[in-house]
């Protein structure tokens, strides 16, 4: 069974930065995708970034220019480098780690959650 170990979340004032880390342990075969999902009060979780394994990343359109996703392939770590916080970015944040023929977002496993808290 994989199981991550999400760090990093806190609490930051508008404009601060933070840097969230999910490792995973357990994994027979290799993780196809890594990354980050976020879930405010309220609202569905989202897409944030992930990563695969051939380098392709994706990121939501709120977050581009200020985050940035990072993986350390051979030791199923990935990283969240996020500037310039803003209010909205105030959310649970998840780590999603998916094997190949799982979907990102729906399958593969998932981190305990994160909280990260924007103040003005």
């Amino acid at each position: 069974q994989v199981q991550l170990a999400e760090s990093g979340g806190g609490l930051v004032q508008v404009g601060g930065t933070l840097r969230l880390s999910c490792a995973a342990s357990g994994s027979r075969s290799s993780l196809n995708v890594m990354g980050w999902y976020r879930q405010a009060p309220g609202k569905q979780r989202e897409l944030v970034a992930i990563k695969y394994t051939a380098g392709r990343t994706n990121y939501s359109d709120s977050v581009k220019g200020r985050f940035t996703i990072l993986r350390d392939g051979p030791r199923n770590t990935v990283y969240l480098q996020m500037n310039n916080l803003k209010p909205d970015d105030t959310a649970i944040y998840y780590c999603n780690a998916v094997p190949l023929g799982e979907e990102p977002g729906s399958g593969g496993y998932w981190g305990q959650g994160t909280q990260v808290t924007v103040s003005t």
